[in-house]
């Protein structure tokens, strides 16, 4: 892992000051942000909105994935839809071609001063192919494919300083995560009517368990829990209600357990929950960055969830053999435990360590136009 640590003079690091964001400028930009994940929407929707408040033309473009539209519409972003979902996974090539075509179609149209994304090749393609710049936000290594693609067009490609790749010169890491964006303190508040939303009492012990479908690009080859039945009986043995949020069909016998909340509701869910478990990188950390205890379950890792781990221990990381054994065993041993507290002193030190992620978004589209 050491051998792939960026070494002097190959990368641009942010400080804490660097991420000031100037908030007077007199100049308008044309902006182009590409949706496709739900995690995408939450990433740069604070973006979205403060760019546009100060005048900036900014344009949103989306291919159909899960619950990203409904989440675009719940938070009032404008955006056209450039491609459906695929039926089955030998219609992902074509329905993406079609994705890339829109996006190179809109950025000749609307000529943008910058394009925006989250580990999008699309976005590298078009600028390449026109006078625009383009930002890529990523913080998944092991999303191969995806990153080939992407990165050799790429202007730039901001990354996590946990990142364990060196990109090279246009590479630029800054002290933070990608949930920070949407769940650091100054931008999200959890609201504690979601329990009751949730079938849920104030003073319930719960988990919140969370499954994936493992059909997005950087999903290839992934995979996670065994047994989710196994799972979910062995926490309920612990005294514990099971809260489920999924993108795939879940079992009869646990389809019951399904969080019944909005969308846009599921981080206030969390940020109440004893503990996290999950195939969900990504619901690790947002679990981490708002105090909750998690255990991430997957073939493979991440510099982020390792860090959390390592650095904060806010996060259990179970990869390779055994994993779902050995997930499910800590989730009992951290839900037994009753120094609770320890989860918000280590919580405060992750925050004192990291900066707003919507501001670097910010700053990194200024700076470039």
């Amino acid at each position: 892992m050491d051998g792939n640590r960026p070494k002097r003079g190959e990368e641009v690091r942010m400080s804490d000051q660097s991420v000031s964001v100037d908030r007077n400028s007199d100049q308008s930009l044309t902006i182009l942000f590409a949706i496709q994940h739900p995690a995408h929407v939450h990433l740069f929707r604070n973006s979205i909105q403060i760019l546009s408040e100060e005048g900036h033309n900014v344009y949103t473009f989306a291919r159909k994935k899960e619950i990203n539209t409904d989440l675009l519409d719940q938070y009032i972003i404008d955006y056209e839809l450039l491609a459906g979902e695929p039926e089955s996974s030998w219609q992902l090539p074509l329905v993406q071609l079609k994705y890339e075509w829109g996006i190179l179609r809109k950025t000749h149209q609307l000529d943008p001063d910058v394009l925006v994304a989250m580990g999008e090749p699309s976005i590298t393609h078009a600028a390449k192919l026109t006078d625009a710049t383009s930002l890529v936000f990523t913080d998944t290594e092991h999303a191969t494919l995806q990153n080939t693609l992407a990165f050799p067009f790429a202007d730039r490609i901001y990354t996590p300083e946990c990142y364990q790749n060196n990109i090279g010169k246009k590479q630029v890491r800054y002290p933070g995560y990608h949930e920070l964006a949407y769940l650091h303190p100054d931008r999200f508040e959890p609201d504690p009517s979601v329990l009751e939303e949730a079938g849920l009492d104030r003073d319930e012990q719960f988990v919140v368990l969370r499954l994936v479908s493992w059909d997005a690009m950087h999903d290839v080859g992934d995979s996670g829990f065994e047994d989710v039945v196994d799972i979910v009986q062995a926490l309920e043995e612990t005294g514990t209600t099971v809260r489920i949020t999924s993108e795939a069909d879940l079992p009869e016998a646990i389809e019951d357990r399904r969080a019944l909340i909005s969308p846009d509701r599921i981080h206030d869910l969390i940020a109440f929950a004893d503990l996290y478990v999950g195939e969900s990188a990504t619901m690790a950390t947002e679990s981490a960055v708002l105090g909750t205890p998690a255990v991430f379950v997957s073939s493979s890792r991440r510099g982020y969830t390792d860090e959390l781990e390592e650095e904060y221990g806010l996060v259990y990381n179970y990869s390779g053999k055994n994993r779902h054994e050995r997930g499910l065993k800590k989730a009992i041993e951290v839900l037994e435990r009753t120094d609770s507290d320890q989860w918000e002193k280590r919580h405060k030190q992750m925050l004192a360590d990291k900066v707003d992620t919507t501001d670097v978004i910010i700053n990194a589209v200024k700076e470039v136009a």
